[in-house]
């Protein structure tokens, strides 16, 4: 199969893949900036909660600021701090989700295998697309066409799998199409720190050094039995990924989610338990509203939790049986935070995370004697609830512990609330109810 790049130059992969990453660059700010240019465009902006009030959390931010020194994560004073002339953005993620359906829609008139990896990026499986052109000519088509069409700038990587797609669409930004090739690997990726290769975070990046393995390159040429002893199986996959390769399929959008989750970053550290419990009751519910408009059910509970100092942790629980209700997840969900989470120390982000998904009509569910009367009197009046809520708003009811003006109440709000990771709603028509 052969490539045709700017300027001339032939890129060839013998019987490889072609995958494309297109990452929307600073997406919720140039979302704005779409919308009312006169105001936003070429402007230093960001978005970040409770505006008013000049706290919160900055969750992303323009070019323009990014080269004042505002950084995502960052809170809105230390970012005012740096950058004084600052436009500060409430999230609008009924207006992300609308562009997001935009620029999806645009890619996937170029092939069907198009995988959603969040509301703001997507790898597209286009090898058998070529009565569109070269792989450079959709890319730049794709590019043209969102560009002209919503007003948003992106980046689009070009590789023969996702890992190097998505290191590709990385390399530059933005508004930039770069291709990466295996061959590519050893002279541009193996003089950097491990951290650089997607899907190798800090933690594991430490136990790398450690092992006096720094670089991308001292990890391809490790001895594997070493990294499959200290790692597992993700041992041979990071050293897999050290030499570019990765077998990983295009999923496309319309197969079922294989996990449903929510994260919320707090405009204030929390440290009681009381606080965490409040919070995990709104996410715990806005998750397993999503299971259930998905016809889902779950087996694992997941719970992230992140510090002010950006350290991340997950931790995960099995349920006996499958469950779609919020009880169930919020009584796993609290008992992992209290095991793993000492009290009294700062949080920073915290997330639910719904795994082990089946649909709700191909699973067997078990009925013990004291719950086989109960279960279909709950389910009905959870059915009931969603009903009302779906058509009079996420505050219509509402159990004791969600009432108040706790900031995690955010949540519940269509308009406010969301992730970037969040992806469902690709999968229903623009105007359904989430």
């Amino acid at each position: 199969m052969n490539w045709s790049s700017r300027g001339g130059e032939r890129v060839s992969e013998n019987k490889a893949r072609v995958i494309l990453h297109i990452d929307m660059n600073a997406f919720y700010c140039s979302v704005h900036a779409a919308e009312q240019p006169e105001i936003y465009r070429g402007k230093p902006t960001a978005v970040a909660g409770s505006v008013e009030l000049r706290k919160g959390i900055v969750v992303t931010s323009s070019y323009e600021a990014r080269a004042h020194g505002v950084k995502t994560g960052a809170t809105v004073k230390q970012a005012l701090a740096v950058c004084p002339e600052l436009i500060l953005i409430r999230p609008d993620f009924d207006l992300y989700r609308k562009y997001s359906r935009g620029f999806m829609k645009i890619a996937g008139n170029y092939t069907p295998l198009l995988e959603a990896v969040s509301i703001d990026e997507c790898y597209l499986d286009i090898t058998g697309s070529s009565q569109f052109g070269t792989p450079v000519q959709i890319a730049e088509t794709i590019a043209r066409r969102v560009k002209e069409e919503l007003n948003l700038p992106c980046s689009i990587g070009i590789a023969p799998n996702k890992l190097l797609a998505k290191m590709a669409s990385d390399m530059r930004k933005p508004d930039a199409i770069t291709i990466l090739r295996r061959r590519d690997v050893p002279r541009l990726l193996w003089d950097k720190p491990c951290q650089n290769l997607f899907g190798i975070g800090y933690r594991s990046a430490g136990k790398l050094t450690r092992l006096n393995i720094n670089t991308i390159g001292e990890l391809a040429a490790a001895d594997e039995s070493l990294l499959l002893d200290r790692f597992g199986v993700y041992g041979g996959w990071m050293k897999r990924a050290a030499h570019g390769i990765d077998d990983s399929p295009v999923q496309p959008l319309h197969e079922a989610p294989k996990s449903i989750g929510h994260t919320t970053t707090l405009p204030a550290d929390l440290t009681t338990r009381e606080q965490f419990r409040r919070v995990l009751l709104n996410l715990a519910d806005q998750t397993t509203r999503r299971l259930r408009h998905s016809k889902m059910v779950c087996v694992t509970v997941q719970i992230t939790i992140r510090d002010p100092d950006m350290k991340t942790i997950t931790r995960s629980s099995t349920m006996e049986g499958p469950t779609e209700l919020l009880d169930d997840v919020y009584r796993v969900a609290c008992r992992l935070m209290d095991t793993h989470w000492k009290e009294r120390s700062p949080v920073r982000l915290l997330g639910i995370t719904l795994q082990g998904l089946t649909p709700k009509s191909d699973t067997p569910f078990q009925l013990d004697l004291f719950s086989y009367e109960e279960s279909p009197k709950k389910d009905r009046l959870t059915a009931a609830m969603d009903i009302l809520r779906d058509k009079y708003g996420e505050s219509a009811i509402l159990t004791a512990g969600m009432l108040g003006d706790d900031p995690s109440s955010l949540i519940r709000n269509k308009k406010l609330r969301g992730t970037s990771l969040q992806t469902d709603f690709l999968r229903e028509p623009p105007n359904s109810e989430e």
